[in-house]
């Protein structure tokens, strides 16, 4: 049944299933706008399913302490959790999605995302339980080629929400994005971390029945790093960024160096992508400042460009990691949409930009090089860093850095590198002084006790 009603001088349309499914109303709220790739209708009883389960959220020391000690069972029964929470978890997305305005829902690119996920929802629910190694050897096959497949989301939704910025209020947007973004991260972190202990269950190093199987020795387990040395992280990350940025500026150009202080040695469990992400994005920023403050000013730096101040800070229960710049500041007008995914001064270039990069992992990140950049600033990787073409492991997030040009403005590396930072119930604030700098501070946890930060639960009713 069709039903059309006016509210706010904008045409709605009202739909109502008929008795054969559960009694859902669809609110779409169509403006004057053209609308492609309209989704096909499928039958609701299935998604409501699954959007009536609960997720599992899991903490870094759960992925410690289950991968220490692999065996075939423990392998199974990880299989089987992924099993069940990929399409949990996609449901509810699916669902949220669902509760755009249709117009929204209708935009190209996010119909695309739309179209991908119901793909791996409809693909990964009908897979029956994993009880030997061959069916997790399919299994894995499967999420890998869903991994991949996956890789345009971050871009096509970056652009549908650009372009939409005026159909939905922008607290409301940013919202959805916040929330479909931590739950990509959190379906890439079971995916991948099961493909890694899948490899190393594989390796012919692996010996399930020593007695010394949980002590090999090794750093990671899976994709968990078991002691992250932020100190070591900042200077990895700086050397990448100062070699991209000299590729980007000139070799004549100076560029700040870095000056590291605090707890040097302090230690954590954490997923190194994730933190290099971080870490990356924010000395690319202060780099990026410094650059262009200097570039602005008639008589430039009197002497050497003032260093980037890096603080590490050792607490009880946390890390603080503080990134001081004197770039100048970010202007009183930008600095209200810093966060917002959908809104901005240079919207129409960031889409633009975009449209240059069809493919950004942020976990998994990219392989390819600039070829810009010294080969000897990229080692040949640990045995711990593992090729995506192996079929399960992933390089380092600097390689997504990268991958486009450094000086390629997205508008999203600060908004989501705040999503990494809150996923492991961490935190990402910064601190502008116009006219002189920005500090910014990043806090995380340093026990790994924290369950992963879920905005999961979808409404039964939304739709």
């Amino acid at each position: 049944m069709l039903q059309s009603c006016s509210q706010n001088g904008s045409k709605t349309l009202r739909f109502t299933m008929g008795a054969r499914y559960r009694p859902i109303q669809l609110y779409y709220c169509v403006q004057a706008r053209q609308v492609h790739n309209t989704p096909p209708w499928r039958p609701a009883t299935t998604l409501d399913e699954w959007v009536g389960k609960e997720a599992r959220p899991i903490s870094l020391r759960q992925l410690m302490v289950f991968g220490r000690s692999l065996t075939e069972a423990r392998l199974i029964s990880s299989a089987n959790y992924v099993r069940t929470e990929l399409p949990t978890r996609l449901a509810h997305r699916i669902r949220d999605m669902q509760t755009l305005p249709y117009v929204v829902v209708t935009n190209p690119h996010i119909s695309q995302v739309y179209e991908l996920y119901y793909k791996a929802f409809e693909s990964l629910r009908k897979v029956r339980e994993i009880k030997t190694l061959e069916d997790n050897e399919k299994f894995c096959k499967k999420i890998s080629q869903t991994l991949q497949e996956h890789l345009t989301v971050i871009p096509k939704l970056s652009m549908g929400v650009i372009e939409c910025w005026d159909l939905m209020k922008p607290e409301d947007m940013d919202k959805f994005m916040n929330t479909i973004l931590r739950s990509r991260i959190s379906r890439r972190v079971i995916a991948e971390q099961h493909l890694a202990l899948t490899e190393t269950f594989n390796s012919p190093w692996h010996f399930p029945d020593s007695p010394n199987a949980s002590n090999t020795g090794t750093e990671f387990v899976g994709e968990v790093f078991l002691k992250c040395n932020a100190g070591e992280v900042v200077n990895r990350c700086y050397k990448t960024i100062l070699s991209l940025s000299s590729a980007t500026y000139g070799a004549t150009t100076p560029l700040p160096t870095l000056k590291l202080s605090g707890h040097l040695d302090a230690t954590f469990p954490y997923i190194l992508s994730h933190l290099e992400y971080i870490i990356g994005e924010l000395l690319r920023n202060s780099i990026q400042a410094v650059v262009e403050r200097q570039k602005s000013s008639p008589r430039g730096w009197e002497e050497t460009p003032p260093a980037i101040e890096v603080t590490v800070c050792e607490a009880p229960q946390h890390v603080i990691i503080r990134v001081s710049d004197q770039g100048g500041g970010i202007p009183h007008d930008t600095l209200q949409y810093l966060w917002s995914f959908s809104k901005g001064p240079r919207s129409s270039q960031r889409l633009e930009n975009l449209t240059q990069v069809p493919k950004m992992a942020a976990t998994l990140q990219e392989l390819r090089v600039s070829s810009d950049i010294p080969t000897s600033l990229h080692p040949p990787p640990e045995p711990h860093e593992k090729s995506e073409h192996s079929g399960s492991g992933h390089d380092s997030s600097l390689s997504s850095l990268s991958s486009r040009p450094p000086n390629l403005r997205l508008g999203m590396g600060l908004p989501l590198s705040r999503v990494y930072a809150e996923y492991w119930a961490g935190s990402l604030e910064l601190h502008s002084l116009e006219g002189y700098g920005v500090d910014a501070f990043l806090q995380i946890s340093k026990l790994g006790n924290k369950n992963e930060q879920l905005t999961m639960r979808a409404s039964m009713d939304a739709v």
